[in-house]
């Protein structure tokens, strides 16, 4: 097979990522939903996980904050939602070579693409969710991993399955999918190892969580309003099925909010099922049956998580089991389903190359695969645009320079600005700022609230909604009050507050209060988190640094006609490049080691050949 037709699945992965975030690679930031890129981050106490609110950005947020003062946080965002879904596809390819190598490259370009183009990730790009596509696209790798050390168990795969573990721990759900396919794949005598790779690249938010207390418990109202939703025509298994229902309603698209949604599932279900008798048939070992029971099962619980019995379930382990609430938003773990449905449809165009031609019958799937989603191109029919901030906050943030936490007006954790369009997007001053700024942690879903964990920021929220006297806002630790003026929300009687403040800055878009009190920093474990951080890193690099080195430590297995190969290239390359030699009659070696020395124009005389003649005694 020749380098070219190797890397084409991941070429095809590239161009398949390209065209899906289409307009939102241009300049500007991602602001859409729950997804908030800003120029530049701050290493506050939030974005180590030390706020009120639990710590679901963590170490994503550090991380940002860190790297953001090189390189602009906008263009970090996008290349990590880019080399996320890029490896994503490309690892479905690679599994398909691993369990299944007797298959060609077509199935393996079905596999990426099955991947890629599915309901899954059109919703979750439209919430925003675009550091869970870190972990998405580590499940194909881990499943390789898993696979090598449960066949071999070799140090090789212990390095890459703690990359894959430490990237997939971006976020806190990223983590907790990631290990639980690595667990459900080893094997019971490896499942200690993978524990312990996940507690480290873990320690960033479990620390958090435990220092902070937030997110031990959850508002059981969550439950509910987080659950799978059913769409058009399907009930909820079925459209966890076909990788759809997320609890938003707004983030789906339009192809998917009719009964054309029927059609897509049917596509997709149809497309894996009809592969995987043929995928038993040629792989019947133990990863494949954990695979199909494991896509089963967090589809099956999806759905029953959705049902009256679930949701009572569900509420008693939100308020009884420390963090419970993470798992509220259920149709997340669908992602788990997503190596089995690779291996199952490549199986299938497999099985269809046996009656017609493989390029015939890759292109007609892969239309087909996309004819069923058909506004995910172009940014999932042009939602996915870039923004530009204001100047007003980089002003804002320059003011910032004393102690003291910022309060936030209008009340509420979503603004609508006119540069964000026309979706509710999160505040993004928690990212703008050099200070930690409180956020209640309540959302509105299908009108009913959803409390957040902490209690300071609400109790704060309504001091200022009342008009509270400035004194009772700095007994709450806020030095500073950000008025957002361009963006709806309830103010109420907040001016009688604000006019016993000082103003420090104030435009069209945005106003800066302060607080005139004394404000002391406060004592948070911030050297541990900051050492958790390093640890998850340290596990990352440490994956990469191992993996590679094994790979070095192996070349001389190649296969022969692989070192045949590279042995013709080092030949070639030397007569290309080794010194010119001239040989003759009297020039000896070279002309360059005999006549090297001589002047430029003098002339050289070949050297004479006297010959002997015998003499008559010789005779």
């Amino acid at each position: 097979m020749s380098w070219r037709v190797r890397i084409l699945p991941a070429l095809y992965s590239m161009v398949l990522t390209l065209a899906i975030l289409g307009p939102l690679l241009g300049p500007g930031y991602l602001l859409l939903r729950d997804a908030v890129s800003t120029p530049r981050s701050y290493l506050t106490d939030s974005a180590l996980g030390l706020g009120d609110a639990a710590p679901r950005a963590v170490p994503q947020d550090a991380l940002l904050a860190v790297v953001s003062t090189v390189v602009d946080g906008g263009l970090v965002v996008k290349l990590l939602l880019l080399v996320s879904l890029w490896l994503a596809g490309w690892g479905a390819a690679e599994l398909v070579k691993t369990l299944l190598p007797q298959f060609g490259t077509g199935p393996q370009l079905i596999a990426v693409t099955v991947t890629l183009w599915n309901p899954y990730v059109a919703e979750r790009l439209l919430q925003g969710h675009w550091s869970l596509f870190a972990g998405y696209a580590a499940l194909p790798w881990t499943v390789r991993a898993a696979a090598e050390i449960r066949s071999e168990g070799s140090r090789r795969g212990w390095f890459a399955l703690a990359v894959c573990v430490a990237a997939a721990g971006l976020t806190p759900t990223g983590a907790i999918v990631a290990t639980l396919t690595a667990v459900v794949l080893v094997g019971r005598r490896n499942i200690l190892g993978v524990l312990a790779i996940a507690a480290v690249s873990s320690a960033p938010w479990l620390l958090a969580t435990a220092f902070s207390g937030a997110g031990a418990e959850a508002d059981p109202t969550g439950v509910a309003a987080f659950a799978a939703r059913s769409e058009p025509w399907l009930g909820t298994f079925d459209t966890l099925a076909g990788l759809g229902g997320i609890w938003n309603s707004q983030a789906v698209p339009g192809s998917r909010s009719g009964p054309f949604a029927l059609v897509g599932t049917a596509l997709l279900i149809g497309l894996v099922a009809f592969g995987v008798p043929h995928l038993l048939t040629l792989r019947k070992d133990s990863i494949v049956i954990r695979l199909l029971v494991l896509a089963f099962g967090v589809v099956l619980f999806g759905a029953l998580a959705a049902t009256a019995p679930g949701i009572d379930a569900g509420e008693w382990a939100a308020v009884h089991l420390p963090g419970a609430g993470l798992l509220r938003d259920t149709q997340k773990l669908v992602a788990l389903a997503v190596p089995f449905y690779a291996l199952a449809a490549a199986s299938t165009c497999h099985a269809l190359s046996a009656k017609w031609d493989v390029r015939m019958v890759t292109p007609a799937l892969g239309l087909a695969l996309m004819l069923a989603l058909p506004d995910l191109i172009w940014g999932v029919g042009g939602a996915l645009r870039p923004v530009a901030y204001p100047a007003s906050w980089v002003r804002v943030a320059a003011e910032l320079h004393e102690p003291g936490d910022v309060a936030v007006l209008p009340a509420g954790m979503f603004r609508i600005f006119p540069y964000s369009g026309a979706a509710p997007v999160l505040d993004p001053a928690p990212r703008m700022l050099p200070r930690d700024v409180l956020q209640t942690g309540q959302l509105v879903v299908g009108g009913e609230a959803v409390s957040g964990e902490g209690t300071r920021a609400a109790e704060v929220e309504a001091l200022l909604l009342a008009g509270a006297p400035p004194d009772s806002l700095a007994e709450h630790g806020v030095r500073w009050v950000l008025v957002e003026k361009t963006t709806p929300g309830p103010l109420g009687s907040a001016q009688r507050t604000l006019d016993g403040l000082v103003m420090r800055y104030s435009d069209s878009e945005l106003a800066l209060y302060e607080v005139q009190d004394n404000f002391d920093d406060e004592l948070t474990p911030r050297a541990l988190l900051i050492a958790a951080h390093l640890m998850w890193v340290a596990v990352l690099a440490g994956g990469v640094l191992g993996t590679r080195r094994r790979r070095a430590s192996s070349r001389p297995d190649l296969k022969p006609a692989r070192r045949a190969r590279w042995r013709r290239v080092r030949l070639t390359l030397r007569k290309l490049f080794a010194p010119k030699k001239i040989r003759g009659p009297g020039c000896g070696p070279s002309r360059r080691a005999r006549f090297g020395s001589l002047r430029r124009g003098a002339t050289i005389r070949p050297r004479r050949t006297v010959r002997r003649s015998r003499r008559p005694a010789d005779r």
